[in-house]
């Protein structure tokens, strides 16, 4: 795993530690990605909350309520993630919360550009970089936007670069 900074998560005047709930909605099994992302994140210096598998977006938008996260990470690899998302956004709109939402899986690039044309912060692809998702998350969540970089990914095959999977902004 790439080095990442240490004290990423910490807001510069406040020093406010920047609480993330990972969670896996619906029936996907694979919680790799969400494990290596939640502990890429708490190395990083957030408080970071994970779910486990199989949560409804009724339990995701009350853990996040709960446990007062400032942002919401999906990690969907079954195909499901507009429902799911809608489902979420639905559930916090209910609710009256106001929760960014960060998505991480193997999203096809039409549906990405729905994803954030529905509000989600940003799109995490396999491969991606861990500062680059712990630099977003804090970017997303302190309400800045350093980084510019376009969709793609940095998926590492045979010891190459490839450019497909990274973040989408």
């Amino acid at each position: 795993m790439a080095k990442v900074e240490k004290n990423l998560a910490k807001n510069k005047t406040a020093s406010k530690i920047i609480r993330v709930l990972m969670a896996k909605p619906g029936l996907d099994g694979h919680d790799r990605g969400a494990k290596v992302v939640a502990r890429g994140l708490r190395d990083a210096g957030y408080e970071v909350i994970y779910t486990g598998l199989h949560q409804t977006p009724e339990m995701v938008v009350n853990a996040a309520l709960q446990e007062d996260v400032d942002i919401i990470g999906l990690s969907i690899l079954s195909g499901a993630h507009i429902p799911l998302v809608k489902a979420v956004q639905s559930q916090l709109k209910n609710l009256k919360l106001k929760k960014p939402i960060f998505v991480g899986g193997i999203i096809p690039e039409d549906d990405a550009k729905l994803l954030k044309k529905a509000g989600i912060s940003a799109i995490f692809g396999p491969g991606t970089p861990m500062n680059e998702i712990a630099s977003s998350v804090r970017d997303v969540v302190l309400g800045t936007n350093r980084t510019t970089k376009k969709a793609g990914s940095s998926r590492s095959i045979g010891g190459k670069s490839t450019s497909k999977g990274r973040i989408r902004k």
